[in-house]
């Protein structure tokens, strides 16, 4: 999407915060569309493909951000950046186990936000993978070009996050990766103190290849990070 602008869809009820962020992102060569409301939001998302990727307010009135990721992610997989209270521990990790791709605390530097919507794009879409990389291991396949999984032909779904972390996880299979550097590798951004963003991810993509009879074949290693084994831990 280098030659593109990216279409960002801003969710938050606070008028001026969007108005100072759209201004902002607008002159970095973003396209921003914003929304008040989190019904709005469902019902634009949910009849649209045009956006590149969602960045959404937790605290709404009405329906909240919580609401909107679970109505959106039963259907779309477009990216979402979930903006939250700076200390809201709780809303991060419930985002991210709801499907979120990643978090920013409020307020936000305009910049670091341009930042991430561009990491979250260069993860999720690479337009320039080839189109029939295969990664095979414990029955689990991905299509790197596609950006698709399955596990012994049954498909699972997957987010950008999960995606990319799970196919570094085989890619490195026996090799155990330092959550520094699966955070910068998947995430596209430094570990943060009290960063529980990778935890969840990880946590999603066992609970996904468990549900397909996936067991026991990504070992958290304490204090270091992960490791996809070899072969299945009985």
């Amino acid at each position: 999407m280098e030659n593109e602008k990216i279409n960002v869809l801003l969710v938050d009820d606070d008028v001026d915060l969007c108005a100072l962020l759209s201004e902002f992102l607008e002159g970095d060569g973003f396209s921003v569309h914003a929304i008040h409301s989190g019904e709005e939001a469902v019902n634009t998302l949910l009849k649209s493909n045009q956006y590149d990727t969602v960045v959404l307010d937790i605290m709404m009135p009405g329906m909240s951000g919580l609401d909107v990721l679970r109505a959106v992610r039963a259907e779309k997989k477009t990216p979402i950046l979930m903006l939250t209270g700076r200390g809201d521990d709780i809303d991060r990790i419930v985002g991210l186990e709801m499907g979120a791709d990643d978090y920013l605390p409020k307020p936000c530097n305009p910049r670091e936000l341009g930042a991430r919507i561009r990491a979250i794009i260069r993860r999720t879409q690479q337009l320039k993978a080839p189109a029939t990389v295969i990664t095979e291991l414990h029955g689990i396949s991905l299509d790197i070009g596609a950006r698709t999984a399955s596990v012994k032909g049954r498909p699972i779904t997957l987010t950008g996050a999960e995606f990319n972390a799970l196919c570094l996880l085989m890619e490195r299979a026996g090799q155990t990766i330092s959550k520094q550097e699966m955070t910068q590798e998947v995430l596209s951004r430094p570990l943060e103190a009290y960063d529980r963003a990778m935890d969840v991810h990880i946590s999603r993509i066992r609970q996904k290849l468990s549900a397909v009879g996936v067991n026991n074949v990504i070992k958290s290693i304490r204090k270091v990070g992960y490791q996809m084994l070899t072969s299945p831990q009985s």
